[in-house]
């Protein structure tokens, strides 16, 4: 009923109508019927993590001269992590790189990427990650939304992570596997440098492709 309409109070009832079962909610990603749940198994992982460089990479890819695709990656980080398997809403994570780490495995090439064309380390010693929200979109998959910056320049991105699994190694350290990726136009962020082809093209494509493999480790208990 539209409760700003124009009526009169004196109006003759109508004849009441004849009860009818209540509407189903439409089918849809907000229905009731398709909402996805947390595992409850997961709730036991809640706690702070951190990431074991040793066996993660936070990385890129990028396509060069249009043909082949050049992959680097960050050595040097740090991260907090904050993971509530119960509500995946209150998950945090930041992570700060070190803008001179980044490999690619061509000295030359790395010189190049944190030289002033490109990331300018000298200038911006540190990017970073951080979560503003996050939601279960799948059994297993997780969508972050989080401030990017680089050469001091923050814009938001999403990402998709997808939870792999967990154990305790024999060391007796918890451990907890995600994979996640999301593309950049990296021009948003001032990484403007190309040099363009005789076919027309650009050297360095202007999407990057971030790739997070990520293996954590539980530093604190269940809250």
């Amino acid at each position: 009923m539209n409760l700003f309409s124009r009526g009169t109070m004196f109006r003759r009832p109508e004849p009441a109508a004849a009860p009818q079962a209540p509407a189903q909610p439409p089918a849809g990603p907000w229905s009731l019927a398709s909402a996805v749940l947390p595992d409850p198994d997961l709730a036991a992982l809640t706690g702070e993590w951190v990431i074991d460089p040793a066996h993660s990479r936070i990385g890129f890819s990028v396509r060069h001269a249009m043909v082949t695709t050049v992959r680097g990656a960050f050595a040097e980080y740090q991260s907090r992590l904050y993971f509530d398997g119960r509500d995946p809403a209150r998950s945090q994570a930041e992570i700060i790189l070190s803008t001179a780490s980044v490999d690619t495995g061509v000295e030359q090439r790395d010189a190049h990427v944190a030289g002033r064309d490109f990331l300018d380390a000298a200038t911006y010693p540190r990017m970073s990650f951080t979560s503003t929200a996050v939601r279960l979109v799948d059994s297993d998959v997780y969508r972050m939304t989080g401030d990017l910056t680089i050469k001091d320049i923050t814009r938001p991105v999403v990402l998709d992570l997808t939870y792999i699994g967990h154990v305790t190694d024999p060391f007796g350290y918890q451990r907890a596997g995600f994979d996640g990726t999301t593309t950049i136009n990296r021009t948003d962020w001032g990484l403007t440098y190309n040099t363009r082809l005789a076919e027309g093209g650009a050297m360095v494509s202007e999407k990057v492709r971030l790739q997070f493999d990520i293996a954590a480790i539980r530093t604190s208990p269940i809250g």
